[in-house]
């Protein structure tokens, strides 16, 4: 049988070869810290959605409630009226005031989705910018880094070879 032959590896192979390694670690490291930053940054976008959902339906109950008890009232006045005619003036006013709270109701509701969507878009915007910049640094970080460990082991494999 043959024997391989024993060679050591030149200390400065091993030190290159460990700086290599750390390198490699640290981009990894900033490529999850932006993987973590993006995903702390959407969960607190998916919080907003769920704090401004909450609110639409908040509203969405005190406004039932109000049109409710509207209706109510109404149904006293008509039970209280003393003819036809008084009835139907109830029936009208009722009519006319239902109206405007529903304009104004539609239209708080369209300012509050309105402005839960521009938050919503914003936070997304912001988190996707962030996290796309972060990943772009530790890309370039491990670009770098996968550079110097090449030129660092043409250089010492000359080194050794010499």
């Amino acid at each position: 049988m043959t024997q391989t032959p024993n060679y050591e590896i030149p200390t400065e192979m091993r030190d290159f070869a460990e700086k290599s390694v750390e390198q490699a670690r640290k981009a990894f490291d900033s490529f999850i810290g932006a993987a973590r930053k993006t995903a702390d940054t959407l969960q607190g976008s998916a919080e907003l959605a769920r704090n401004n959902a909450q609110d639409v339906s908040t509203r969405g109950i005190s406004y039932a409630e109000q049109n409710v008890n509207a209706a109510f009232d109404l149904a006293q006045k008509l039970v209280r009226s003393k003819d036809v005619q008084e009835a139907m003036q109830h029936q009208a006013e009722f009519v006319r005031s239902q109206f405007a709270a529903m304009q104004t109701q539609a239209r708080e509701f369209g300012g509050l989705a309105q402005s839960a969507m521009q938050q919503g878009a914003e936070n997304a915007k912001q988190a996707m910018q962030q996290g796309a910049e972060q990943a772009r640094n530790a890309m370039q970080q491990g670009a770098e880094a996968a550079r110097n460990t090449a030129s660092n082991a043409t250089n010492a494999a000359k080194d050794a070879a010499s």
